[in-house]
């Protein structure tokens, strides 16, 4: 029988009305919207009615898809599939946390509310922006980066897509030097420069704020972000990771390195499926996002990894 992964979806994933089929059609996904409800009241509304500029701003954002990868997972998990292995991209990777039991939904919940606060702060404290550069390899990403101060490759996502992050002017002058490498850039519509040193303010209250907490040992293997192998302390990982490039690529070939092959992407969009396609694996990937995407997902597992 296949193991089987759960990735869970990062920030940049979020659409109006994401979550709403589910609660309407999945007493598990309903569980945990009505869960978050009642601890940050207006969640359900952003999430099921709140339009693409209210979503978009990091303190709704990390909250709302906290819950729509959540109950995408749990929706999975009332319908008979359960996960050998998990790992989250960026803001995913808290939801993850929660769903491999690291530590408790009500703590996870807390903690992302937090996350996007510190974030958004830091955002606003050093500006920075995020543009995907396409078509060029990482050494040369890495080289062209490097030849500014204030630019740093932030997100390994896959074969010729490297996402960085990066001081507005610095970001445009390196962009230039890309284009004239070969390479293709597309700006991001984030609010801050992400993953990189431009967030050590957040990193720092994020790693105070965890001071409180307390964590157990995960009962599904968990891959961490940036050290791109199962996790280790979360006091010291979840700060890093705000500040600290997403390896992503070399997270899935850890994971099938270590049997991983068939890999579901939970929560908004279906960014981490199309990653997955560029990746030189033979291995099946399908997505759950609403009702009818459950549906088809039940379908195509079926025969792998029943819980």
């Amino acid at each position: 029988m296949s193991k089987i992964a759960f990735l869970f979806a990062g920030q940049g994933a979020q659409y109006p009305g994401m979550g709403k089929s589910l609660y309407e059609t999945s007493p598990a996904a309903r569980r945990v919207f009505d869960r978050v409800q009642a601890l940050r009241p207006g969640t359900l509304e952003q999430c099921f009615f709140g339009d693409a500029q209210l979503l978009a701003q990091t303190e709704n954002t990390q909250p709302c898809l906290f819950a729509v990868d959540y109950a995408c997972a749990a929706a999975l998990q009332e319908a008979g599939v359960c996960a050998d292995f998990a790992a989250g991209f960026s803001l995913g990777e808290v939801a993850a946390a929660a769903f491999c039991g690291i530590l408790s939904f009500d703590d996870a919940f807390a903690l992302v509310c937090r996350r996007g606060q510190l974030m958004a702060e830091a955002a606003k404290a050093h500006p920075g922006a995020m543009t995907a550069v396409l078509k060029l390899d990482e050494a040369t990403v890495d080289a062209l980066a490097g030849a500014y101060d204030q630019v740093f490759p932030v997100n390994y996502n896959c074969p010729g897509q490297i996402v960085v992050s990066g001081q507005p002017d610095q970001l445009a002058a390196f962009e230039a030097d890309v284009a004239g490498r070969g390479g293709r850039t597309m700006r991001l519509k984030v609010s801050g420069g992400f993953h990189s040193p431009f967030m050590a303010q957040a990193a720092q209250g994020l790693s105070d704020y965890l001071q409180s907490y307390s964590f157990s040992a995960p009962r599904i293997a968990l891959y961490a972000n940036a050290t791109a192998r199962p996790y280790g302390d979360p006091k010291t990982l979840l700060p890093l990771q705000v500040k600290s490039p997403v390896l992503w690529q070399r997270t899935i070939d850890q994971m099938v390195r270590d049997g991983a092959a068939v890999f579901v992407e939970v929560g908004a969009g279906k960014t981490l499926c199309g990653l997955m396609r560029k990746m030189p694996y033979d291995v099946k990937c399908t997505g759950v996002q609403d009702a009818e995407s459950l549906k088809a997902a039940l379908a195509a597992l079926k025969g792998d990894a029943p819980c």
